[in-house]
């Protein structure tokens, strides 16, 4: 059997991310994907993520910050130019569940420049924001673009330059702790034994942990975004137009223009439920209903909706990241990103690699640790 220091289940960003720095601190690393890499039925393809260190939580603002110095490092490590900064606004409604005081206290406390803006100051700054009265605006200066898809594959380049094997179309399944340390990892192309494994397979998480009478409460579902295709795509150039997010009841968030004339938009949580094997890729049309309408209204000049791309949420309890070993498993480090992770890969993976290989973090990542999500598995 094929003995390696540690291995990796899903090659989406978090996984990709992890065997890439297991692979740069010099661990023998194997990782399997069960799709071809690059795939479209996670949630990792596409080409732009928001990067952001506007929460309203102070622990998830201080692991952005150690993002930001993980993806600058990154992109000297790889040549690649991976993220582009154009300003972040995020709109909050004065009389909907979030609070603009929470993010600029935890934007505060982490010394994170940002302004909070009036209606008539960001129609003053970004005239192709029509906002109303009532919502207040939290302004970050470090919000941006990721480059999704450049991204992963640039960590899939580099982890194997650096030692990693990599094993696309090879389906995990199963996991099997050893007496005295390790796991055994069964794939449908044999077996490989492990000092520690990180699974980081989203939505198929529960297959692998159910058996070890263990599940992590998920809800998955398909979500969508769209193109739009404004008259004045200038007027949208990430020079002009800023990353964005309206936080509220239903949450939309968009991007300037990106690599083509068109502006990408999307409801946040679509609430379209279903299983990986029940996913249709079918975009919902009531959900484009509804964020064409939210555009017309809030981005007049947004255009009309060119296409629609579907990918797949697996959102833990109050979307709360698990990162971290599992207390009956001490050797199974697990990944779950809860829909908003993009922005934290870099980090996320080091994390990742450090616990795989016994290390102290670099990053306090105590707040994401998986005792508090767990449940027993019926």
């Amino acid at each position: 059997m094929e003995e390696f220091d540690v291995a990796v289940v899903g090659l989406g960003a978090l996984g990709s991310a992890a065997a890439y720095h297991l692979a740069r601190l010099g661990a023998r690393v194997v990782a399997f994907e069960q799709y071809e890499l690059g795939h479209v039925r996670g949630a990792s393809h596409d080409t732009s993520r928001i990067v952001r260190t506007s929460y309203g939580a102070a622990a998830y603002v201080r692991f952005a910050q150690a993002a930001y110095r993980e993806w600058a490092a990154l992109e000297v490590a790889t040549g690649e130019r991976l993220l582009t900064v154009t300003g972040g606004v995020v709109f909050i409604p004065d009389d909907g569940p979030y609070d603009a005081d929470d993010f600029a206290r935890s934007l505060a406390e982490s010394d994170v420049p940002f302004e909070l803006l009036d209606p008539d100051a960001v129609r003053s700054r970004w005239p192709q924001f029509a906002i109303p009265a009532g919502v207040t605006t939290v302004f970050t200066p470090d919000s941006g673009i990721a480059h999704a898809a450049r991204t992963v594959a640039a960590l899939h380049i580099h982890a194997r330059v650096l030692g990693a094997d990599l094993r696309d179309r090879t389906r995990v399944e199963g996991l099997m702790p050893v007496d005295g340390g390790g796991v055994v990892v069964t794939t449908d192309a044999g077996q490989v034994r492990a000092r520690r494994v990180v699974v980081a397979a989203d939505a198929w998480t529960n297959t692998l942990l159910e058996p070890l009478g263990i599940r992590i409460p998920l809800e998955v579902m398909q979500e969508q975004v769209t193109y739009f295709a404004p008259g004045e795509p200038g007027a949208f150039d990430p020079s002009r137009f800023p990353v964005w997010i309206w936080e509220d009841e239903q949450c939309f968030y968009g991007f300037p223009t990106y690599g083509e004339p068109t502006v990408k938009a999307a409801r946040d949580v679509s609430e379209n439920l279903m299983t990986p094997a029940e996913r249709t890729f079918v975009p919902s049309g009531e959900r484009l209903g509804e964020l064409t309408a939210f555009l017309g209204a809030v981005i007049p000049g947004s255009g009309p909706a060119l296409r629609t791309v579907t990918c797949q949420y697996a959102l833990t309890p109050d979307r709360r990241f698990v990162l971290g070993p599992l207390v009956e498993h001490p050797d199974v480090v697990v990944a779950l990103g809860a829909g908003h992770a993009f922005k934290f890969t870099p980090a996320f993976g080091l994390a990742l690699a450090e616990l795989a290989t016994g290390r102290p973090t670099t990053d306090d990542v105590s707040a994401f640790a998986v005792d508090a999500t767990v449940v027993p598995a019926m």
